[in-house]
């Protein structure tokens, strides 16, 4: 298990390196804080979906997704507002269901 998790870790950051090495290449432009906002995306999608789950980190991802695209449409000044559409998203989902939409509710170890 821990050499595949190794393996894991180092396959994500080689596409990352070669993403990022490519990306430069081409727009010949690269600073540190590039993938920030779409890290924090993601992020926020897998506890959306709940952390742990592939499934329910996949249905946060698109409901993100939409949600942000439909305000962004519908809310006047919508676009200046994309990324805290997001965070509003998180904190009521947090309030309301904190294990997410298919998270599992984990008992204390004492």
């Amino acid at each position: 298990v821990n050499g595949i998790i190794a393996l894991t870790f180092l396959l994500g950051s080689a596409m990352g390196a070669l993403g990022g090495t490519l990306y430069g290449a081409v727009y010949h432009f690269a600073r540190p804080d590039m993938g920030f906002v779409p890290g924090l995306k993601a992020f926020i999608a897998a506890v959306l979906g709940g952390i742990g789950n592939i499934p329910g980190a996949f249905l946060g991802g698109l409901m993100l997704g939409m949600v942000e695209s439909l305000g962004a449409a519908y809310i006047p000044g919508g676009s200046k507002y994309r990324d805290a559409i997001a965070f509003v998203i998180l904190i009521l989902l947090l309030w309301f269901k904190p294990t997410g939409l298919l998270g599992s509710p984990v008992s204390d170890k004492v």
